[in-house]
């Protein structure tokens, strides 16, 4: 059984690549754009790692990440964030940091890298 990923990020051309590539390796992917059903998803997924964007139209990913991290239902799910114009310490400092960070652009290698990292721990 393949491992699902959950990919949230409000540019669905950035949804349609992730997906591609992801698929192209193996994995389940389900898209959203909206941050504020990304509870309601993960309760539908049950997904083995989620790709969360930093900046989405309506919410702030890190809040979102914070959220997923403090709940004891959804804190074990490892979080990527992703984000074109935050930083790696400005990410990983906060409180209920992500498992890991990736810089847009990215580079596909690092990303299935740091993907693949998240799902063998």
């Amino acid at each position: 059984m393949s491992k699902k990923i959950l990919v949230l990020d409000d540019d669905v051309f950035i949804l349609s690549a992730l997906q591609d590539v992801l698929e192209y390796y193996g994995y389940e992917v389900k898209t959203q754009t909206r941050g504020d059903k990304v509870f309601e998803q993960i309760e539908e997924y049950h997904p083995d790692l989620i790709l969360l964007d930093v900046m989405l139209a309506e919410m702030d990913g890190r809040e979102i990440c914070r959220n997923i991290k403090e709940k004891p239902t959804t804190a074990e799910i490892p979080v990527i964030l992703i984000s074109a114009t935050h930083n790696l310490a400005d990410c990983l400092n906060q409180q209920l940091p992500p498992d890991d960070f990736v810089p847009k652009p990215f580079d596909i290698g690092t990303l299935m890298s740091k993907i693949e990292h998240q799902l063998a721990a």
